[in-house]
């Protein structure tokens, strides 16, 4: 096994209030879109990169190697300075790289190998999320359906990775009501998950990965259970409410299609994506990764395949501006050893989600340091050393954790009331991953400011 489960946080807090002090863009969420859809075909990396500001940026290209901090203010030049000296920190080892933009003038303060390849790990959830709700919007919602034909219900999965069996119970009890008013007292039970192309794992996931870091990725899914197949597990849980309603399942279980006949007797809606999107990135949920992945193919008339998902993510980044140099991805959750995403495009990213009130549900789902049940509370170890606590209730950052790789990109706000975006990345440091952790908070405390 080379993933880690990534943490489990369940906050809301928003430090300092107010996250930017500029006015926002116009998000223009359908022109992006029809921009989408209008690429009917695959484009070069080559052509959908734009210049990187992170690489034009002379004060960050110095500032990386050290040799000027001309035309910074004092608080500047010492961030500056101290990052320089901070990221040579020996447990962050030698394959690390990051950058650190105004937020307020779009410029890059500092850089170091920002436009270096390396693993994400779950950061790459920042890019899963950013696609899924351009394309589909922050009130879409996922329904799952029963229909009746034959003398069988069959339950359609329709990509809710939040269903539970309290929703199931809900939606036989429609059922019954209805299977009964028409003297009909027992039925099969069949599950329907052609919504999405047979499971596979990804380039880069191994397969140990099945089913504790990630299940395979069907479109019917029930209390989010750990298990090989989740649609049969889902039929099962229906079928056992179904029969606590006083209706008779003959047979087993089984993967039927449902016919254009059939009656639909029962349905149930998801929650909003913004809250579904929230959910994933406080506890890291690569499962709701994954399924999104997979759903905003299906809606953009893609193949349901983590390639036809790969395709729109590329696709909106660009529409974004942000730099695709150096960018490889493979799944929606980051679990993937294959992936790769340079510190910079992280960084770009957040300034644009920062910029779009559509993606805004981004920044809420960003785990708070230091705050109880969230994967950068203290009980994952996350800023409590001596460095890093002052940071405590002032960073939101999306962590990433894979052996070998840990991430940290997120938005900070200084004392002067200046907005920071920071994206932070290492891979193979040998050092253990607490201290790693460790040192990471540091930076993040650095750029805060609080850490002087």
């Amino acid at each position: 096994m080379t993933g880690t489960p990534e943490e489990t946080p369940t906050n809301t807090f928003s430090p300092g209030g107010s996250r930017r002090h500029r006015k926002a863009r116009v998000s223009r969420v359908g022109a992006r879109r029809a921009l989408v859809l209008a690429m009917a075909v695959p484009v070069a990396s080559a052509t959908l990169a734009g210049t990187s500001a992170f690489a034009a940026d002379s004060a960050s290209t110095t500032a990386a190697q050290g040799v000027s901090v001309d035309g910074l203010d004092a608080d500047d030049a010492q961030l500056v300075k101290n990052l320089t000296e901070r990221v040579a920190d020996e447990r962050l080892g030698s394959d690390v790289s990051g950058v650190v933009l105004d937020a307020d003038s779009d410029t890059a303060l500092w850089d170091h190998n920002g436009s270096t390849a390396l693993m994400p790990a779950s950061n790459a959830k920042l890019a899963t999320a950013t696609t899924a709700l351009t394309l589909l919007g922050a009130n879409h919602e996922f329904t799952t359906k029963v229909v009746y034909g034959d003398g069988t219900l069959t339950l359609i999965g329709g990509g809710d990775r939040t269903l539970t069996s309290d929703d199931l119970a809900e939606m036989a009890k429609t059922a019954v009501d209805g299977l009964k008013a028409a003297g009909v007292t027992d039925v099969k039970v069949r599950v329907d998950d052609s919504l999405f192309a047979e499971p596979t794992l990804a380039n880069g996931w191994n397969e140990g990965y099945y089913p504790t870091e990630v299940a395979p990725v069907r479109s019917l899914v029930v209390d989010g259970a750990a298990v090989n197949d989740t649609s049969i597990d889902a039929g099962n849980v229906f079928a056992e409410k179904l029969a606590a309603q006083g209706v008779t399942v003959d047979g087993e279980v089984s993967r039927a299609t449902a016919k254009q006949s059939d009656v639909p007797v029962a349905q149930h809606k998801s929650a909003p994506l913004s809250s579904i999107v929230k959910q994933m990135l406080k506890t890291s949920d690569n499962n709701i990764a994954e399924t999104l992945l997979r759903m905003t193919a299906v809606e953009m008339g893609k193949p349901a395949t983590f390639e036809g998902g790969v395709e729109l993510v590329r696709q909106v980044l660009s529409s974004y501006g942000i730099s695709l140099d150096n960018f490889e991805m493979y799944d929606g959750s980051g679990l993937s050893r294959a992936d790769r995403i340079p510190a910079a495009t992280l960084a770009q990213l957040l300034d644009s989600i920062t910029e779009a009130p559509a993606l805004s549900s981004i920044l809420d789902g960003l785990p708070v340091a230091g705050e109880a049940g969230a994967s950068l509370g203290p009980e994952w170890g996350r800023f409590d050393d001596a460095n890093s606590e002052c940071a405590v209730g002032k960073v939101q950052a999306k962590t990433g954790t894979l052996t070998g790789a840990i991430a940290l990109s997120g938005v900070t706000r200084t004392e002067d009331g200046e907005w920071r975006i920071f994206s932070f990345i290492e891979n193979n440091s040998t050092a253990a991953p607490a201290d790693i952790k460790d040192a990471m908070d540091g930076l993040a405390a650095t750029v805060n400011g609080c850490w002087a």
